[in-house]
C-alpha cells in the first residue's frame, strides 16, 4: 500500500483548518507522497466528531429529547427516546456525512489537478460506526427500535458517497470507539458481548467495495487528550483486528491503533505479534505525540520494532480539538518521524 513511499503517514480524520481546501493544501505541501490518503479535516459543525448529528436527532420525526446528561466528550451529552405516539416515516433524514464528502471531493480533485495533491492520492472519509451516535444520544430504552434506522441511514450516506466518488479515488474509514469502551467496561451498553459488537463491524465492512481501500481507526477517545481508559496494552485491539481479518469477506487495508505517551516498553505491543498480517494489511501506529516529539515517538518506535515491522504511524486520534495553529508544526513532526524511520531502517 506504501507504493515506496516510504514510512506512510495516516491523519486519523478531523483537522482544524478553515475548510477542506486549506486542509488538502496543506498536508499535500508538508507530507507529500507519504500520505497515501487524505481526509477533508471534518471541518466547521464536524469539528467535534458526531456531536453534530445531535441535530439530526432534533430532526428525526421519531425521536423527542428527553434531557441533557454530561459525559466524557461526546457520550450521553442528550439522550433521546422513541416517541411513543409516532405512528409515521421511521427514516432518520440525511445525515450530512455523504453532502459533506461529496462537497469536499470536488475540492480535492481541483487541488489534484492543480499537483498540490501528490499523484495516486486517495480521498479519505472517516464515517463513525452507527453504534457511536446510538450509544451517545439513545436512551437504552429505545435503542433497540432506533439502532437499525440509523443503521440504514448510514448505509444510504455510504451508497450515496460510492455513487458520487470514482471507486478507485477513495478510502472509507470506519471510527470505532464506543465498541472499545463497552469492551473495556467503561461504559455500560445494551450491547456488550464481543461477537455481536465486532460482528456490527463486519457488517459496516461488507458495505464497501473492494475497489475502495477499507480501515478501522481503532479509538481510545480524545476528550481533553485523555482516553476514557488506557489501554492495558494491544492485546484487546489485536483480537478485534484478528476477529475482522477473519471474517470480513474483503481485504481490510488499515487498521489505526492508539498508542500512549507513556508507553514506550515492548510490552505494550507484544500482543501486536499475534497479528494475522498475511492478508497485507498495514498497521499505523498512533505513536506521535507533539509533547514529545521526534524524540519520544523513536523511544515508542524502538520498543514497537520488537514485535511488529512495517508500520505506518499517526497521531493517537483526530486533530480536531487541538488549535490550529500546532497543526502546521505537527505535520512537520510527522515527516521528521517518518525520515528518522526510514534512516534507521536503511
Amino acid at each position: 500500500m506504501t507504493g515506496g513511499r516510504g514510512t506512510p503517514i495516516l491523519l486519523v480524520g478531523s483537522v482544524p483548518l478553515a475548510d477542506e481546501a486549506e486542509v488538502f493544501a496543506t498536508v499535500g505541501r508538508i507530507l507529500g507522497a507519504r500520505v497515501w490518503a487524505i481526509p477533508d479535516g471534518e471541518t466547521g459543525e464536524r469539528t467535534n466528531w458526531i456531536n453534530w448529528q445531535k441535530a439530526v436527532m432534533d430532526r428525526a420525526p421519531m425521536l423527542e429529547r428527553l434531557r441533557h446528561v454530561d459525559g466524557y466528550g461526546a457520550v450521553q451529552v442528550d439522550l433521546y427516546s422513541e416517541r411513543p405516539d409516532h405512528r409515521g416515516d421511521g427514516r432518520f433524514p440525511p445525515l450530512g456525512y455523504a453532502a459533506a464528502a461529496i462537497a469536499s471531493y470536488r475540492s480535492f480533485e481541483r487541488l489534484a489537478g492543480e499537483g498540490r495533491v501528490a499523484p495516486g492520492t486517495r480521498f479519505q472519509v472517516a464515517l463513525p460506526t452507527p453504534f457511536a451516535p446510538m450509544m451517545s444520544f439513545i436512551e437504552p430504552g429505545s435503542f433497540e427500535r432506533i439502532e437499525p434506522l440509523y443503521v440504514d441511514a448510514m448505509r444510504r450516506e455510504l451508497g450515496d458517497i460510492l455513487a458520487a466518488i470514482p471507486h478507485d479515488r477513495l478510502a472509507i474509514q470506519w471510527d470505532t470507539a464506543l465498541e472499545f469502551a463497552v469492551l473495556e467496561g467503561v461504559f455500560p451498553a445494551p450491547v456488550r458481548d464481543f461477537p455481536s459488537l465486532t460482528g456490527r463491524l463486519v457488517e459496516l465492512a461488507s458495505w464497501v467495495p473492494v475497489e475502495v481501500r477499507l480501515g478501522f481507526h481503532l479509538c481510545y477517545g480524545d476528550a481533553d487528550h485523555k482516553h476514557f481508559k488506557d489501554p492495558d496494552d494491544s492485546a484487546l485491539m489485536v483480537e478485534v483486528m484478528n476477529r475482522l481479518i477473519a471474517q470480513v469477506g474483503r481485504r481490510i487495508d488499515w487498521f489505526h491503533l492508539p498508542v500512549p505517551i507513556g508507553r514506550d516498553d515492548p510490552g505494550f505491543f507484544a500482543p501486536l505479534a499475534r497479528l494475522d498480517r498475511s492478508a497485507g494489511t498495514m498497521v499505523h501506529l498512533g505513536l506521535v505525540h507533539a509533547r514529545d516529539g521526534v524524540e519520544g515517538a523513536l523511544r515508542r518506535v524502538a520498543a514497537a520494532r520488537h514485535h511488529v515491522d512495517g508500520f505506518g504511524i499517526a497521531t493517537e486520534c483526530g486533530l480536531g480539538r487541538r488549535p490550529p495553529e500546532s497543526i502546521v508544526p505537527l505535520l512537520h513532526l510527522h515527516a521528521e518521524i517518518a525520515a528518522r524511520m526510514d534512516g534507521d531502517a536503511a
